[in-house]
């Protein structure tokens, strides 16, 4: 009986065992594994509370997400970074722009894909980041968690699928929540935006591009026409030009310092573009041609034309009829808007007039175009250029806006000179640059003087496919819409 009642306490008491077979780690804690722990009662309960502490601890903390600087697309492994607009310890939102980058082709503003806390800044400016490496680390809140896509920094890491902030899975159209949230904002359907990304993802960009041209009067498919009504007069009416020939050039205000030293800068952004774009033209013999054209007609149709254009919310330059006379002309001489490989075996004619228009800011020199010309009004031409020139100005163009371009027009004439020698753009053929307009003396068909508002055009051609005959050709056609504007309407598509 003796023996039946000590094993029955000591049943008892081994019931009390607290047995743990497994252990875990939760932030940096660690539990030292072992197979069996044997506490009694008040010792075991004071552990287990102890463990809950921890675990409720863990929770509470931040994960630090690597925001990596995501593929920007034309084969880009590097960019620039240019400003920041955050610094570490500010709080961040989806959709916040966190830094400006720039590569050899655009500038592009990088914004955040999460909410959170930025914790480390991984370059300064001007320093080069490349793409797939960390850009920023940003801290957010564990308790909402981090889709299995992110990469996550924990104690102990884990490891974690790349993830970038341009892609989002499972939409039928592609775009992030910002982005839908902006389209939103602005009651843009995403059916209607042309996505430019990857996989035809609608981008920041996008949007932003979508509003530009709805500002230039292009609306878009709607049931209901809009009627956009007059200015007022005090707006419609332009100050007065000035007389350019009469302009005296003014030295740039700066300090000129002298310390006497050399000064070795690397090069970058769209220089770095220039030097690799200069260096493949060289390999190009260029065949040069020169003309002046009598553009006293189409003075005088802008001039009509402006108040027009300026009602509907567009700047009229001359450079919209230049671009379409010359688009006119390429589908007579579709050669000089062609493609040579490199092989110099295959001529590609394209289908596409995409102008190009050299444009000089601050970054450097740019060559943005105007996307098939040759089914565009001269109206829509000018409301593009004018949403190229405002981006341009502010140094926020797309890679689409400067790349895949066809065929160039440099208007030098707008700085001053009068006759150029323009570089091919590879893989183009053909350029044109356009000096000032000047009002000279000029004789009529009885012999009679005239005032004339002249131009000069120099055109370079690549030789090895573009023979003079035919540059010689096409600049006469192209001189004949411009001198007789209301040619132009009889080959108008």
């Amino acid at each position: 009986m003796a023996a039946v009642t000590a094993l029955r306490s000591s049943c008892r008491a081994a019931g009390r065992l607290v047995c743990i077979h497994r252990v875990r780690s939760c932030s940096s804690i660690r539990f030292i594994k072992s197979k069996y722990v044997c506490v009694f009662d008040k010792s075991a309960l004071k552990f287990s509370h102890q463990q809950r502490l921890f675990r409720t601890s863990a929770v509470s903390c931040g994960q630090i997400v690597q925001f990596k600087l995501s593929d920007i697309g034309e084969g880009i492994t590097e960019v620039t970074v240019k400003e920041w607009y955050i610094k570490e310890g500010d709080s961040v939102s989806q959709f916040d722009s966190i830094c400006e980058v720039q590569s050899d082709k655009a500038s592009v503003t990088i914004t955040s894909r999460y909410d959170g806390i930025i914790r480390k800044l991984h370059y300064n400016l001007d320093e080069i980041a490349y793409v797939g490496k960390p850009l920023v680390d940003i801290e957010i809140d564990a308790s909402k968690g981090v889709a299995p896509e992110e990469d996550v920094v924990e104690t102990p890491p884990m490891s974690h699928e790349e993830h970038t902030h341009q892609e989002i899975k499972g939409h039928k159209t592609l775009a992030t929540p910002a982005v839908r949230r902006l389209a939103m904002e602005n009651n843009i359907k995403l059916s209607e935006v042309v996505g430019t990304g990857k996989d035809n993802r609608i981008l920041k960009e996008d949007i932003l591009n979508y509003l530009a041209k709805q500002t230039g009067a292009i609306l878009p498919p709607s049931p209901k026409a809009e009627i956009i009504p007059p200015l007022p007069k005090s707006e419609t009416v332009p100050a007065a030009p000035k007389d350019k020939a009469r302009k005296i050039p003014v030295p740039v205000s700066r300090p000129v310092v002298f310390s006497g030293k050399d000064k070795t800068e690397p090069i970058t952004g769209f220089h770095k573009a220039m030097v690799k774009t200069m260096s493949a033209a060289l390999k190009i013999p260029h065949f040069g041609y020169c003309d002046e054209i009598d553009l006293t007609q189409l003075v005088q149709l802008r001039e009509e034309l402006k108040p027009l254009a300026q009602i509907r919310g567009v700047k009229l330059s001359f450079m919209p009829f230049f671009i379409k006379a010359a688009s006119l002309g390429l589908l007579q001489y579709p050669v000089l808007n062609a493609s040579l490989d490199e092989s110099c075996q295959n001529v590609t004619y394209k289908a596409s007039h995409n102008i190009g228009v050299a444009m000089d800011t601050e970054q450097g020199l740019i060559v943005p175009n105007v996307k098939n010309v040759q089914v565009c009004s001269v109206f829509e031409i000018a409301s593009e250029l004018n949403r190229l020139q405002s981006l341009g100005s502010a140094g926020q163009l797309g890679t689409n806006d400067l790349t895949g371009g066809t065929f160039t027009l440099s208007n030098i004439g707008t700085i001053g000179g009068t006759y150029a020698k323009p570089v091919i753009l590879p893989p183009e053929v053909a350029i044109g640059a356009l000096g000032k307009i000047q009002v000279l003396p000029r004789f009529n068909g009885k012999g009679e003087v005239f005032k004339a508002q002249i131009m000069n055009v120099s055109w370079s051609a690549d030789h090895r496919i573009i023979d003079g005959a035919t540059m010689a050709r096409f600049s006469n056609l192209w001189k004949s819409y411009l001198e007789n504007p209301a040619s132009m309407l009889l080959d108008l598509k």
